[in-house]
This record gives C-alpha cells, sequence and structure tokens, in this order.
C-alpha cells in the first residue's frame, strides 16, 4: 500500500508538471511556483511516508533500499527543479536567477512542505496500511539522537559533502549522475540517519518534524535550516 501511495504521487505530480507545462509557459512566475511546489510536494509527501517504513525488516535494508530507489525516481523525473532552498541559493548568489524569482521558489518549496504534512496526515488517517496506525500520535518524533551542537556539525557536513559531489557531477553524464547522487544520499542517510535523520533540507525538515519546530523552534531551525544553508555558502565561498 505504501508503495502504491508513493508511486500514485509521483504519477499526479508528472501530469500536474506537464500540465504546466503546456498552459503556463507564458506566464514563468507562476509556472516556475507551481512547478517547483509540484516537485517538492513529491519529495515531502514520499519521504514522508518512507520514514514510516524505517522499522521494515530486514532492518535497514529495506528503507535504504527504499531511500535509493525513490531518490533514482525523483532524480530522473524532477528533472530542473531543486527542490531545496539550500539549491535555490546557488544561481541567486551567481546572479543566474534574480532575488524575485529565487524568492518565489523558496515560498513553494515550504508551501509544498506543508500541504505534503497535510495530506500525508490526511491518508495516515484512513489507516490504509500498517505503517500508518498509530502515526499521527506520535507528534514530536524527534530524529536529533544527539546533542545539538553535535547535530548541527553532522547536518553541516553532509550538507558541504552533498553540495560539493552535486558539483563535481555536473560533467557526469545524466543518466549516470542520478545514480551517483542517489548512491551518496543513501551513504548519508545510513551514516547518519540514526542521529539527525540526515536530512540537510529545510523544506524537507519542516515537512517531516513540523511538531519539532514548534516544540524547540530555535534548536530545531539551527540544525535543519541554518547549518545546511551555512554548508551551502561554504561551498560557494571555496568555488
Amino acid at each position: 500500500s505504501s508503495l502504491l501511495l508513493m508511486s500514485g504521487v509521483v504519477v499526479t505530480v508528472g501530469l500536474c508538471r506537464r500540465l504546466a507545462r503546456r498552459r503556463l509557459r507564458s506566464r514563468p512566475l507562476l509556472f516556475a511556483f507551481l512547478v517547483e511546489m509540484f516537485s517538492t510536494f513529491q519529495i515531502c509527501a514520499c519521504t514522508n511516508e518512507l520514514s514510516l517504513l524505517g522499522n521494515v525488516e530486514p532492518k535497514p535494508h529495506t528503507a535504504l533500499t527504499l531511500t535509493y530507489g525513490f531518490t533514482v525516481l525523483h532524480g530522473l523525473t524532477l528533472a530542473g527543479s531543486t527542490c531545496n532552498p539550500c539549491g535555490t541559493l546557488q544561481p541567486m548568489w551567481g546572479g543566474g536567477t534574480s532575488l524575485r524569482m529565487g524568492g518565489l521558489k523558496i515560498a513553494a518549496q515550504f508551501v509544498a512542505a506543508v500541504l505534503a504534512r497535510v495530506f500525508m496526515h490526511f491518508i495516515w488517517s484512513l489507516e490504509m496500511a500498517e505503517p500508518h496506525l498509530g502515526a499521527l500520535s506520535q507528534g514530536c518524533s524527534s530524529p536529533m539522537q544527539t546533542t545539538e551542537m553535535q547535530a548541527f556539525c553532522i547536518e553541516l557536513l553532509f550538507s558541504v559533502v552533498f553540495q560539493l559531489a552535486v558539483l563535481q557531477a555536473e560533467s557526469v553524464n545524466p543518466k549516470y549522475r542520478v545514480h551517483l547522487i542517489a548512491l551518496l544520499i543513501t551513504m548519508l542517510v545510513y551514516a547518519g540517519g540514526n542521529l539527525t535523520g540526515a536530512i540537510f533540507n529545510p523544506a524537507l525538515a519542516f515537512s517531516l518534524h513540523a511538531d519539532c519546530f514548534y516544540d524547540k523552534f530555535l534548536s530545531y531551525s539551527l540544525v535543519y535550516w541554518l547549518a545546511p544553508c551555512l554548508g551551502k555558502f561554504l561551498i560557494l565561498y571555496v568555488f
């Protein structure tokens, strides 16, 4: 049921992106906003569902395999979208994207994060699959299983590694690049998933753990918003 749900999200988002391309080419701002929102919605919704499958046996092989598979799927179906506020900062920093367009895309990413969370909570309330049972009663299921300073450093390091790999992989053939990036993300999730969740995406972090942001806003904003953005700026500064 979970796989069917995530596949349905991917298909629906693909249809919405295609419809937007056909109907809104003459309105670039609205087109950019909707495409970025649809794409980020897909990643947030699927990752919300994947977060419930972490305890599926055999652990952690099932969760890591699904992480790799859906990361490849996202890379193949969401070409042209960043789905990450940190990724949107790069063209803004380099002057390739205007401040208005960059701000619009970041707004779309956070709107999508909220919509994905609301949608997945509605789906979970229907309790169509075993992992959905009791999912809404968890509240702040904190991914931070270490000190704030260590969590900050881990997310910062992972963001630097990820952004550096993305830059270095730009010269790789796209059909191989998506697998390299997916493999890297899977390795980072394996290495730090049990400590911080290995998210390094501010919009995704908010979609996954909004309750934690409400309870401990300062701590979570430092670890899951500031650290990834700082990692991105370090890479931009160096390169």
